[in-house]
């Protein structure tokens, strides 16, 4: 039996139906998990033996089971015993109050999947209560949903399953030529082109932005430090209002004319400021740098 450090994770999501399932496994695929949902009972044990053998491309697995799981859900104690004698594993239920659940249904104008003829949504989900109550009981985590959104059920995952660095927010800051394109993919968007640009500079034309001399040049021109300052105070709130909605990957994109002196200067320095913070993790793309 492989050692306590070599165990593969292995969540199984479960709970109510309406509660939050598909949400959750998104979390879980914003981590880094390799996520599957609505999988046929009969090939999880497949998908786990796949999966250990795949270690290093699937390191942390994760599988969705609901109530559609037949004989899984009537077996699920034997299943989860059993298969926690070789793996790490972990059972997150998910429930809603019953009123929660019932205005799901209602918004969502989908059947609930034990809903019989005759029967009221809430019949069908007092009958699926009734067949997961022994699940809800063995399980590691139980999560309310009724008062969460989809961005902060999304945290809680986090919070829980996520690594320690797993909770910053990915920050790319990124320097780029106007001249070239504005980046589609910018969140926020800095034009440095009120600064003097060094390329009218004989002795600073041929170098770049991360050059110390040209680094000097363009942050001691009147505004820039005063600039920078602004912006790093600005983004706290911008920052702060990320994790709540739990946006996890964000770029800062900084633009000059050609994307070479005064936005890869301010891109450095922006940066270096950034990665003194705790809740972020900086990276730096110089996207035109080169091009010229």
């Amino acid at each position: 039996m492989p050692g306590a450090q070599e165990r593969q994770e292995i969540t199984i999501v479960t709970g109510m139906s309406g509660a939050g399932r598909s949400t959750a496994l998104k979390g879980f695929e914003d981590l880094g998990w390799f996520a599957v949902d609505n999988l046929p009972p009969q090939m999880i044990r497949p998908l786990i033996e796949v999966a250990a053998k795949a270690r290093d491309s699937l390191p942390k697995l994760t599988v969705a089971v609901d109530i559609r799981g037949g004989r899984l859900i009537d077996e699920f104690e034997d299943f989860a015993a059993e298969l926690r004698k070789t793996h790490e594993v972990h059972v997150l239920f998910l429930d809603a109050t019953d009123d929660t659940l019932v205005r799901r249904y209602e918004s969502s104008r989908r059947p609930h999947p034990l809903q019989e003829d005759g029967d009221t949504i809430l019949d069908a989900i007092h009958r699926e209560r009734t067949r997961l109550r022994e699940i809800r009981s063995m399980s590691d985590i139980v999560i309310d949903t009724s008062e969460l959104n989809v961005h902060e059920l999304a945290r809680r995952i986090s919070e829980r399953f996520g690594a320690p660095d797993q909770d910053k927010i990915r920050l790319t800051v990124m320097s780029f030529g106007f001249k070239y394109g504005l980046p589609v993919d910018a969140d926020l968007v800095l034009d440095m082109r009120f600064l003097p640009n060094p390329f009218w500079v004989a002795e600073l034309r041929a170098y770049n932005g991360r050059d110390k001399r040209v680094s000097e040049y363009v942050l001691h021109q009147p505004g820039a430090k005063e600039f920078a300052e602004s912006f790093l105070a600005m983004i706290d709130p911008v920052l702060s209002g990320y994790a709540r909605e739990n946006k996890r990957h964000a770029m800062i994109a900084v633009g000059c004319t050609g994307g070479k002196h005064r936005s890869v200067a301010m891109t450095e320095y922006l940066a270096s400021k950034l990665r003194e913070r705790r809740d972020v993790a900086v990276s730096v793309k110089h996207r035109d740098l080169g091009r010229e």
